[in-house]
Order: C-alpha cells, then sequence, then structure tokens
C-alpha cells in the first residue's frame, strides 16, 4: 500500500489523505492547559501527533505545525461557571497566573524535549490573540449566530444546523440530558460561552466590546488555527475527550464565522489507563513524565507509548514499562551489532542479501495504514531477527556496502520516523557520530589491554562505563556497546 489512509473522525471510516494544496499539509493539535506537569497521558498524546508530523515529512510533504498553549480560558469542570485552571492554581499559590503560565510551559517543553518530540513550528498563546478571538466572536455576533447577554457572550447552538455532526449528538439529546447548572442568560442550556464577563476580583481579565471579561475556551482554538493555517486546513487533532464539547464548539465557531469547511481531516488519539481507568489529575492515578524518567530512560517511554495504536487505550504498569525496556534494548543492541559489522566486513561485490526492500516497504505499509506503529515495530523486529540470523552465518557474504545501505535505512525509520534513535546528541550534547567514534577508540584500547593480558585494567574500564550508563558486552565477532 503506497498511500496514506487516516481514519477519520468526522466521516467515521479510513480516507486516503489528500491535502489541500498539494505538497503542504496544515496541522492543528490542542495543546496542553499549563497549570500542572505533563503526566504519561499526555505524553502518550503528543508523542501520537509527533509521529505523524514525522511520518508526513518523511513522505516529502511540508508541514505546518501548530500546536496551541492554553495559558487562560479553560473552566475546571462540565460547567462554564466555574474557576479558571491557571487562575485557581495561582489562587492557591499565591502569584501572578502568567507566573504559573510560564513556569508550566517551560515544564512542557522540558517533558517533550526529553520525550524526543519535534517541537510545533508555531506554538501560540491563548493570553497572546484575545484580540483575535474579540474579531471572531464580532464575526459570529454580526452573523445573528452568537448573542450578548450582561457582558457574557454566547453561541446559538440552534442557528449552527450542523451542530453534533463530529461527536454524533443532537442540540435536543445534548438539553434533554443536561444535569449541571445552566446560566439563566443562556437561550438554550446546549449554547456555549465565547467570552465571560469577569468579576472584580477575577484575576485573568480584558477589555472587550462587551465589558472586562476573558474568552471562552473553545474560541482559543478557533482563532488561532485561523490566524496561522488559514479558515479551511488539513489535520485537526486532539484526545478523545476534545470531540465532545471543544471540538465540536470549534467547528461551529470557525464555520459558522467563515462560511467554509474548517478542519478536513480529524485525528484523536485514545487514553492512557491505569488497572483500566483513565489516567488523569482527578483521580490522583497519573505518574508525571519527570516522575517517569526516574525509573527508566525516555527513550523507553517514547517505545511504551508506540506499542499500541494511537486510536487505542494503553494501559501504565511497572510491567508494561519494563517489556518497552526490553524491546527497546533489543533494538539498540542491534543497531550496536550493524555498526560493528560495517567495520569488519569486506568491500564484497556479491549478490544482495540484506532485505532492505522487504523492510521499507513492511514498515511504509504499516504507517500508510493509519500509522500503525505497532506493525512498524513488528515489521522492525521481523528484519532484525532476519539480518541477526545473516549475521550469525560465519560464512555469510554480506559486503560492506549493503550493511551502509541497510543501516542508513534502519536509521532513518527508526530515528527520524519513530523517534526512537537519538541521531543528534550524545553523551555531554557531542553529535551521536562522535560520541559512537569515541566509543570505538575506548573498545580498541580495550582490546589491546586484553591481548596483553592486562585484564584488571580492561575490567576497570568496563566497570568504569558500566557505572554511567555504557555497558559493554563481548561477542563472537567483537566488544559491543549499548546506553542504557
Amino acid at each position: 500500500m503506497n498511500e496514506l489512509y487516516i481514519y477519520n473522525t468526522l466521516t467515521r471510516k479510513k480516507e486516503k489523505f489528500e491535502p489541500i494544496t498539494p505538497g503542504f499539509v496544515g496541522m492543528y493539535v490542542c495543546g496542553p492547559t499549563v497549570y500542572d506537569h505533563g503526566h504519561i497521558g499526555h505524553a502518550k498524546s503528543y508523542i501520537s501527533f509527533d509521529i505523524i508530523v514525522r511520518y508526513l515529512r518523511y513522505l516529502g510533504y511540508k508541514v505546518r505545525y501548530v500546536q496551541n498553549i492554553t495559558d487562560v480560558g479553560h473552566i475546571l469542570g462540565d460547567s462554564e461557571e466555574g474557576e479558571d485552571r491557571i487562575a485557581r492554581k495561582a489562587r492557591t499559590e499565591k502569584l501572578e497566573p502568567m507566573e504559573v503560565a510560564e513556569f508550566y510551559t517551560r515544564s512542557w517543553f522540558e517533558d517533550m524535549d526529553l520525550l524526543g518530540n519535534i517541537r510545533p513550528d508555531i506554538s501560540p498563546r491563548a493570553s497572546g490573540h484575545i484580540i483575535e478571538q474579540i474579531d471572531m466572536i464580532k464575526v459570529l455576533l454580526d452573523k445573528g449566530l452568537a448573542y450578548e447577554t450582561g457582558g457574557n457572550v454566547y453561541f446559538d447552538v440552534k442557528k449552527f444546523a450542523e451542530y453534533g455532526k463530529l461527536s454524533g449528538r443532537r442540540v435536543d439529546e445534548l438539553e434533554a440530558g443536561v444535569r449541571i447548572d445552566v446560566a439563566e442568560d443562556k437561550k438554550n442550556a446546549a449554547d456555549f460561552a465565547l467570552w465571560k464577563k469577569a468579576s472584580p476580583e477575577h484575576l485573568m481579565k480584558w477589555n472587550s466590546p462587551w465589558g472586562k471579561g476573558y474568552p471562552g475556551w473553545h474560541i482559543e482554538c478557533s482563532s488561532m488555527s485561523n490566524k496561522y493555517l488559514g479558515e479551511s486546513f488539513d489535520i485537526h487533532g486532539g484526545g478523545l475527550e476534545n470531540i465532545f464539547p471543544h471540538h465540536e464548539c470549534e467547528i461551529a465557531q470557525s464555520e459558522g464565522a467563515n462560511g467554509k469547511p474548517f478542519a478536513k481531516y480529524w485525528i484523536h488519539n485514545n487514553m492512557v489507563t491505569v488497572d483500566g481507568v483513565k489516567m488523569g489529575k482527578s483521580l490522583n492515578n497519573f505518574t508525571t513524565v519527570k516522575d517517569a524518567v526516574k525509573k527508566t530512560s525516555p527513550l523507553a517511554i517514547r517505545y511504551f507509548i508506540l506499542m499500541s495504536h494511537y486510536r487505542s487505550s494503553l494501559d501504565f504498569s511497572d510491567e508494561a514499562l519494563n517489556a518497552a525496556t526490553s524491546g527497546l534494548k533489543k533494538i539498540q543492541t542491534f543497531i550496536a551489532r550493524i555498526e560493528k559489522a560495517i567495520h569488519t566486513v569486506k568491500n564484497g561485490s556479491g549478490p544482495s542479501l540484506l532485505p532492505v526492500e522487504k523492510f521499507k516497504t513492511n514498515f511504509q505499509a504499516a504507517m500508510n495504514d493509519d500509522f500503525n506503529t505497532p506493525q512498524a515495530l513488528a515489521a522492525t523486529f521481523e528484519i532484525i531477527n532476519e539480518v541477526n540470523r545473516l549475521l550469525d552465518d560465519d560464512n555469510n557474504q554480506i559486503s560492506k556496502s549493503e550493511l551502509d545501505e541497510f543501516n542508513l535505512l534502519f536509521n532513518k525509520l527508526l530515528g527520524e520516523v519513530l523517534g526512537l534513535i537519538d541521531l543528534k546528541k550524545g553523551e555531554n550534547g557531542a553529535s551521536g557520530e562522535d560520541f559512537k567514534h569515541v566509543m570505538e577508540v575506548v573498545l580498541n584500547i580495550r582490546s589491546e589491554l586484553r591481548k596483553e593480558k592486562k585484564f584488571q585494567i580492561a575490567d576497570k574500564l568496563r566497570d568504569s562505563l558500566k557505572s554511567i550508563g555504557i555497558t559493554i558486552k563481548d561477542t563472537p565477532e567483537g566488544a559491543v556497546w549499548e546506553k542504557e
């Protein structure tokens, strides 16, 4: 399968991917609300979308990846009468709201960098786009799709006939099922806030044509995606929990204001669970990224995420992390073996033995099927086992050029696409290639020490490297190393 197919939540089926503009992909993903440290549930979401961006670029598309920072307007709970998450944190910790937002925004990027995610091309902040949000609200009011009452502005869902097309919910069903207190100034129970009047003690507020207040959560993403990707763009992503009401409201606002289709493809990732229950702050069953990396490596966490399809749930446990660590080590050991073999084989010109094209075909077939990373990993281990069998054969005629070609492809697919090989940084910030050369020198020195029967010194060198997370193993082909 040479064409990419994506499951589109909007149509509820897999569709051939055809961007609006040939060769270019505009992609918007709802980013974090920065009031606390990120946890493994967040890691699954943003690693999943990182893989999508990486693979689209691997296919040759120019991707503009926009992932916002929500630093205002995300109200606690189901009711729009609650307290802003960041404002509450600021009040309890006696800080300015922007102090909270800045601290956790830095924490967020630290975590994402650690997990190997490529930074978005644009990371717009909701608080930096108040003007754009006010402008879109004005358009909705002018079109009669919204109404103002006592300083609050609401979207009138009954004026947008297609409200519910993403989630499959109907307005009359929503109103019949309302179990929360509904603001008395709403026309309909399902109407949602575009702008909220701020009380005198409210910490985050701005001037607007309707008085001092703050934006609703949903209008933020509509206005920022419109500014950086246009009225219509290719991919909108987020968690399953965002389908309703957040993404449903985005569609209503954007298509209502612009009179054009909003996002062509809607991609939603599933959740991380703990003993079958969704991981989350409210249930206090979460593990932060910062705590998780104390138990295992960031790459092992990334591998753990890729063990499940992005649309599948994933149960988090120590056993699952251990399995991910073992799988990753198998890949790292294989890489070390290939690099060792490259320096020992001859420049032969015999028939090709390594199934390079088979690996590439199987890997791409998996990724073209809605970014199926578990199948891509299965293709990876199939080729690892096959190549290991060839290398185990003392009579194999594999040439250096073959190994070079295979190594290049393996690093591209496992590094550039899946992000499981750190292609840029080694120890102390040195390039990965420089670090490999240093380790070659170290192994050569150790080999000479062993030849001279200076085993005590050679063992001390091995143990010293072990103490800093580098393991040396002696194999029939010679010594190999791997980083823990």
